[in-house]
């Protein structure tokens, strides 16, 4: 099958959408697909208000058409609601043809963390937005049940995985740090509650791994705290291992690859018992959840750190994607078989 992925999360950018969608596609075409991915890499760009690291493409229409028509794909996924999703939507709909969306990030509570604008009117944009799609997808029960509460129809299950081969016990960086080490490895950004981590008293060394908007106003506030910007590949993986626990402060997640890696790496989680951790860590076994994180995290201590690894083979990027699969919609292909 031909399929068109239309996002605006792509590299050079480093979050979760970017992630899950590498990750898929890698699955898809290993079982002999052929996927065309439309990025704001394409397009002339500017910086997204209040986040200079996502780039919006601007007036993407014409390109994202010429690419419909060349590659004349037997299925189109929108994987997000920016200016890319919008305009693919538009062309969808103006063909007639069938597409599929996903609900990757709570963006109205980002948006009022920034702006201050009632989630009430970005959750009615979105809920339109997502009205026309065959199959709206969401990583975990809670946000399916949530959406539904909110008026979402047509929504199904996309869960997500972990590089169990990347991501495991193994080396950990030569640092020093003082132990116990605390980390929190993603977007340093408002909406990530990262200053509810670090203003915790806790023994040993509290650990940043990540760029963002709020890096310089953090680093200023909390001088004692090692922020080692972004890392990749066997060098996260090493970071994630020298961790005694990973801290996911977030309550705005809809599900935490993070986590999983994390896990997958042997290192337990603390984390608020809130959408996203509730669906990822199994209380008491590989991490711990609770309303207060200082607990959370002086507990997770305590963890096995064998025991936090088994956890991780739940997840695998191969299960994710026949779910993916099973919802995308083969409009061409059924159009040429009949």
């Amino acid at each position: 099958m031909r399929i068109l992925v239309a996002t605006d999360a792509w590299t050079p950018q480093i979050n979760g959408v970017v992630n899950t969608l590498q990750n898929t596609i890698r699955e898809l075409e290993a079982a002999g697909h052929t996927v065309q991915t439309i990025g704001p890499d394409r397009f002339v760009s500017v910086a997204c208000p209040t986040y200079p690291e996502i780039r919006l493409a601007l007036t993407p229409a014409r390109g994202l058409a010429a690419v419909f028509e060349r590659f004349l794909p037997d299925a189109v996924h929108i994987a997000t609601e920016g200016p890319i999703g919008i305009a693919m939507r538009k062309i969808c709909l103006r063909h007639g043809f069938p597409f599929t969306t996903a609900y990757h990030t709570r963006f109205p509570e980002y948006v009022h963390a920034r702006t201050r604008l009632p989630t009430a009117l970005t959750y009615a944009w979105l809920r339109r937005f997502h009205s026309v799609s065959q199959a709206v997808m969401v990583a975990t029960p809670a946000v399916h049940d949530e959406l539904e509460q909110r008026g979402f129809t047509r929504l199904v299950r996309w869960s997500r995985g972990v590089d169990t081969k990347l991501f495991r016990p193994g080396p950990q960086t030569l640092n020093g740090w003082t132990r116990p080490v605390f980390m929190y490895v993603g977007r340093v950004a408002v909406e990530k509650n990262i200053g509810a981590f670090l203003a915790l008293r806790l023994p040993g060394t509290k650990i940043v791994v990540g760029d963002g908007p709020q890096l310089d106003s953090l680093q200023r506030r909390y001088p004692d705290v090692m922020f080692t910007g972004a890392k990749r590949g066997d060098e996260l993986a090493a970071h994630f291992r020298t961790a005694d626990a990973f801290v996911f402060p977030s309550r705005t997640d809809t599900f935490g690859l993070v986590m999983l890696e994390a896990i997958a790496c042997g290192t337990p989680v603390a984390a608020f018992p809130v959408t996203g951790p509730r669906d990822v860590v199994k209380h008491g076994e590989s991490g711990f959840l609770d309303d207060d994180l200082r607990n959370a995290a002086l507990a997770a201590l305590r963890l096995d750190r064998e025991t936090v690894r088994g956890h991780a083979a739940a997840f695998s990027w191969e299960r994710a994607t026949a779910q993916f699969l099973a919802h995308a919609h083969p409009y061409r292909a059924h159009h040429r078989a009949a």
